[in-house]
């Protein structure tokens, strides 16, 4: 990194960070740290709803996805709109009619103490393990691309985190996150302009498409009805929109930046700002990706993109045989360029049968070179099984460092961490809230003034933000980082997001039933997990319809055992 690259990004993270205290200084009770006074405009709860969902994940880990698998993934996001349909319609008036601070306080009003404080010990639990992640990721890649200490950069972006959120609370979580947006926008859009101007002369976007299709990475929408296929338009419409629904409506991360708007239609209008821009958004990060691959069509790009396995690999016994596929690897890339540069040509001749031979050798060189890259990942796993294989998560980040010019690649990172930050603060914000506020104060004795449950949730967001940075000095990737947060989230999110339901909807079940109903089905979901019943997505609606269903079963035994009694 040039010294350029420096100074945009420390200036633009020192900037994010003095912004937040000297926007948020003084506040002097509950209401205004918890909930920023609510004086949030919509276009503020907007764009502060969606970079909390954003975080360095996304725009490391979804690029690499695009990548290696294509736009699919896009169909993870098909439930959202009607996901904030429902959040409108139902959570948003409830929380903003019963003017409560969090979401899980709503459960104690409708079922008993019990029932709030387990909702509130299982959003803490899978919280705080993505606090760690959301951490972690950048901080492991960036590591292994710069040569960073990575316990360094995990301890670095807590603190920054930790300042500004721990001073200001949602406002200045709110206020950031505006900033983030801006930052993170721009570089993906000056990222994505520059990969276009290095493709070759004759390669416009319009053909760069038609490359990407040729190799089928443009296959956005998959109609199967197999359960185990992770991403297709029914798992998003269903498993997707059960998360999404889970997500927003009752994940207290999410909840605390609508629940700041200035009035339900604040809140409301900037909910279906965020279900209108989400897809688009996450649509070009994925043709950010796609792009990418293009320009390795025509550019020599590493077997694998972790340096840190490369490396491993090479200072190892198996550090011949990786030499042979790496030459492997580079005659099939000239293969490739030539069969590329065929199917450009036979496009612009307008030849179907001379367009159709060329793709069909695109797609048996893409095959052989899948081949390779697996083998590949093999032998680094046997020199080391420590070091992570799976490269997904890397092939942005050495796009950004090996091709862009100065300055830009301090914006990018900046973009990364920025992320980081803005998702992180939303939690520890989250964390602390409710600590302070669902376990601490509504289980202690006695009542105390406002500020000392402000002191309180600053000290939790601190204690949050410590076993945050923990947390991610002690982690491990897992196949693809996007994927692990939305794993976490699926195996709590439908358990309680089916306590909600049971609370909004079914208004004869009382805290007795849901309470057992929902420590069998959480249960019961992480041995669905472990035992692989099916893909991730569709556990949220098996642990929502779960609980719901053990719930009802539930209160009607205990009703036929014991009849309320009759009124007169």
């Amino acid at each position: 990194m040039a010294a350029i690259d420096w100074i945009i990004l420390s200036t633009t993270l020192l900037f994010i960070v003095a912004y937040g205290v000297w926007k948020t200084r003084g506040s002097q009770d509950v209401d205004d740290y918890v909930r920023g006074g609510n004086q949030a405009k919509w276009w503020t709860v907007g764009l502060s709803v969606m970079a909390t969902q954003a975080s360095a994940i996304t725009f490391l880990s979804t690029p690499g996805q695009a990548f290696h698998d294509g736009m699919g993934f896009v169909q993870f996001y098909f439930g959202l709109p009607l996901a904030m349909i429902i959040i409108c319609l139902v959570f948003v008036p409830i929380y903003h009619r019963l003017k409560v601070y969090t979401a899980y306080e709503f459960l104690e009003k409708r079922f008993d103490l019990k029932t709030r404080t387990l909702t509130a010990i299982l959003f803490l639990l899978q919280r705080g393990l993505a606090a760690g992640i959301t951490i972690f990721a950048p901080s492991i890649i960036l590591s292994a691309v710069l040569g960073w200490d990575l316990g360094t950069l995990n301890i670095i972006i807590g603190i920054l985190v930790i300042i500004y959120t721990v001073s200001g609370g949602t406002r200045a979580v709110n206020v950031t996150q505006k900033q983030q947006m801006f930052i993170i926008m721009l570089g993906m859009f000056m990222a994505f302009f520059f990969i276009l101007g290095y493709l070759p002369a004759d390669i416009t976007f319009g053909k760069a498409l038609k490359v990407a299709g040729a190799s089928e990475k443009l296959n956005i929408l998959n109609f199967d009805f197999d359960t185990d296929s992770r991403y297709t338009f029914w798992s998003g419409i269903t498993g997707g929109m059960f998360l999404m629904l889970a997500y927003f409506g009752t994940d207290q991360s999410q909840v605390q930046r609508y629940l700041s708007g200035k009035s339900v239609r604040e809140s409301q209008l900037g909910l279906v700002f965020n279900g209108l821009l989400k897809i688009p958004m996450q649509f070009f990060i994925l043709l950010v990706g796609v792009m990418v691959f293009v320009f390795y069509q025509y550019n020599a790009s590493p077997l694998n993109f972790n340096p840190a396995a490369t490396q491993a690999v090479q200072q190892s016994e198996f550090a011949e045989n990786y030499s042979r596929l790496e030459e492997a690897h580079r005659e099939l890339e000239k293969e490739k360029k030539m069969a590329q540069d065929a199917f450009s040509k036979a496009l612009d001749l307008k030849e179907y049968n001379t367009t159709v031979h060329a793709r069909e050798q695109i797609m048996a060189i893409n095959k052989m070179e899948r081949v390779n890259r697996e083998v590949a990942r093999e032998l680094i796993l046997k020199a080391d099984p420590s070091v992570e294989t799976n490269d997904k998560d890397y092939v942005f980040i050495h796009f950004i460092l090996n091709n862009l010019p100065r300055g830009l690649i301090g914006l990018l990172l900046a973009v990364i961490l920025s992320a980081a930050m803005s998702s992180t603060a939303s939690e520890l914000n989250a964390l602390g809230t409710i600590s302070a506020l669902d376990l601490y104060k509504r289980n202690r004795k006695g009542e105390r003034e406002p500020k000392h449950y402000v002191r309180a949730s600053k000290l939790f967001t601190l204690l949050w933000g410590v076993i945050a940075i923990l947390i991610a000095c002690v982690a491990s990737l897992f196949d693809n980082l996007i994927q692990l947060v939305n794993i976490i989230g699926s195996i709590f999110y439908g358990n309680v997001l089916g306590i909600f339901l049971l609370a909004f909807f079914f208004r004869y079940v009382r805290g007795n039933a849901v309470f057992i109903a929902a420590i069998v089905t959480q249960i019961m979901v992480i041995i669905g997990f472990e035992l692989d019943w099916m893909s991730y997505l569709w556990l949220n609606a098996f642990g929502c319809t779960l609980v719901i269903v053990l719930a009802l079963a539930l209160e009607a035994f205990d009703r036929t055992l014991n009849p309320p009694p009759l009124r007169e």
